[in-house]
């Protein structure tokens, strides 16, 4: 699909449903005009409301969690059971056991929120019932506040200050009846770790994880009582804030571990993935991301690391081959691996150990090579390719995967930006603004007709995996939210929401037609949130033309 093509079929979807402004950018305005003057009266990101850039990272933020199939299916599964006076908070024992501590403030008989490692309960509960469909998706780096931001732009409107929220298809998408709401905690037990890459030897150090509600808030919402505690610079209390990989690890394996962890808790060991347990009960089992296939959220899905910067190695792990982790006894791999990273060369890579490799930072060719079926490996590889659609070129390869009861490996993305697919942007022209660095992302046409979309890699995915008669798990990540929230880019985010929006759909699209809510389990959330306050939310509504 070309880019005009793309931009007038979103143009077209926008004008039916989401109210937005068809004269010029409004968003993409909004935000260049922040930048430049680095103030806004829309909001701000950080402490101070004077600095539109003040903070360019994560937060502790509580994050939402919207489940489908959950609600009345069994012990373990419903969300409810994990929320209000079943909350972990609430016990003192129940802490120890996530933090190995019970840390300053962190206990609180009122909390109504659970854990992140809660959810890997939840998931684990779903695969002991039988559940033969388990979808998780990461909006990676996603809080209540982004979410909010991307609803109030789609629907034209202010619609709510609290709670759920509406206006996105998995704010208002009901299941049948069998969706439920709530938030959790995403503390790490630490702040990072002393590694050894060649050795993969870690000794967790800095502080102690934990989440005093009496600084941060009980809600998403809440506004924080100690507005720098939630990004580890209060005077009184410091808990640090999350990574992506620390809070991957709480969702897929159970662990509160320390930054940077891959699959590796604070002892030092590692831990199964809710991947691995349900491989050995014979699903399928898949990861797709709009960012590097070794990133923190997907390799976390799978693969063991102390560190995740270690890229090449994470992505053995993903595709079965012989890593630092395991050498001789490497693990069995996925059956679907689609996500980005291609095109990123680096020679010199000094995060990765002693056996890096100069060429692809992520996925190094000769590990590609081994890899695909036309050279003896096990997978139906589709990469990036010049001249070819990549919607198409994906299409085909799934197909063929399916037919031959095969796995599915995709590799594409944008590398002069780290590989990650294009932001669609807030109105869907994939023209970005500029961001903290004040420089925008510019794709050529081969950019965007090269590439696939994350709903597009979705839909192989569960072309692929739905050939599993007893089942399958999968996680898909929306890993460019963060991306745009670091870079404190409103319409990146925004696009970046709704790009992984569609991708839900096409998930509860595929339940309905294939399966039910009876045998399938959806999870939709964050790892953890970034900093935005939006001072007036009402600015975001584009103005009638």
């Amino acid at each position: 699909m070309s880019r005009t093509l793309r931009t007038v079929l979103f143009s077209i979807m926008c004008l039916s449903c989401l109210s937005v402004s068809i004269a010029g950018d409004y968003l993409r305005d909004l935000q260049n005009e922040a930048i430049e003057q680095d103030r806004s009266s829309v909001g701000h990101w950080g402490t101070d409301p004077a600095k539109y850039t003040q903070w360019g990272t994560h937060s502790s933020r509580l994050i939402p969690v919207y489940t489908f199939g959950t609600k009345g299916a069994g012990r373990g599964i419903g969300l409810a059971q994990y929320t209000h006076k079943m909350s972990a908070y609430r016990n003192e024992e129940s802490i120890r056991k996530i933090y190995g501590i019970v840390p300053e403030q962190t206990l609180n008989p009122e909390a109504r929120y659970c854990d992140q490692t809660n959810l890997f309960d939840l998931q684990r509960a779903a695969l002991e019932a039988g559940k033969k469909h388990i979808f998780l998706v990461v909006f990676d780096g996603m809080d209540w506040q982004t979410t909010r931001a991307a609803a109030i732009y789609g629907t034209g409107k202010v619609g709510y200050e609290r709670g759920r929220g509406t206006g996105l298809h998995f704010q208002d998408y009901t299941a049948g009846g069998t969706t439920q709401f709530g938030f959790m905690v995403t503390s790490p037990a630490f702040a990072d770790g002393k590694i050894d890459v060649d050795q993969q030897t870690v000794e967790p150090t800095g502080d102690p994880g934990g989440y005093a509600a009496a600084l941060g808030g009980e809600f998403p919402w809440s506004e924080p009582a100690d507005v720098p505690y939630l990004i580890g610079k209060s005077k009184q209390l410091v808990h640090p804030y999350p990574d992506s990989a620390n809070t991957a690890g709480s969702m897929m394996s159970g662990i509160k571990t320390y930054n940077g962890s891959i699959g590796i808790d604070r002892t030092g060991g590692q831990a199964p993935a809710i991947a691995h347990l349900a491989q050995e009960r014979g699903y399928g089992v898949g990861v797709v991301s709009s960012v590097p296939i070794s990133h923190a959220t997907p390799a976390t899905a799978y693969a063991h690391n102390v560190s995740r910067d270690d890229y090449q190695d994470l992505s053995r792990d993903l595709l079965g081959l012989p890593s630092i982790a395991h050498p001789d006894a490497p693990l069995a791999g996925l059956d679907v691996v689609i996500g980005g990273g291609f095109g990123t060369v680096l020679e010199k890579d000094a995060g990765q150990g002693k056996n890096f490799k100069g060429g692809n930072r992520y996925l190094h060719e000769d590990d590609l090579k081994v890899s695909d079926i036309e050279h003896g490996g096990r997978y139906h590889v589709a990469i990036r390719t010049e001249g070819q659609a990549g919607s198409e070129q994906l299409k085909r390869a799934a197909e063929t995967a399916s037919s031959k009861k095969g796995r599915l490996l995709g590799f594409y993305g944008v590398g002069k930006y780290s590989g990650h697919l294009p932001f669609q942007t807030a109105d869907g022209d994939f023209q970005p603004a500029i961001g903290r660095k004040k420089t925008a992302e510019v794709y050529s046409e081969e950019d965007l007709r090269e590439n696939p979309t994350l709903a597009e890699m979705t839909s192989a995915a569960l072309q692929v995996l739905s050939i599993r008669e007893q089942g399958f798990w999968l996680m898909v990540e929306a890993g460019d939210v963060d991306w745009a929230n670091h870079d404190n880019n409103l319409d990146n985010s925004i696009g970046a929401v709704f790009s992984g929006d569609e991708a839900v759909r096409r998930i509860t699209d595929w339940v309905e037609s294939h399966s039910s809510w009876n045998e399938s389990i959806l999870i939709v959330t964050a790892d953890h949130g970034h900093y935005l306050f939006l001072d007036k939310p009402e600015l975001l509504v584009p103005p009638e033309q």
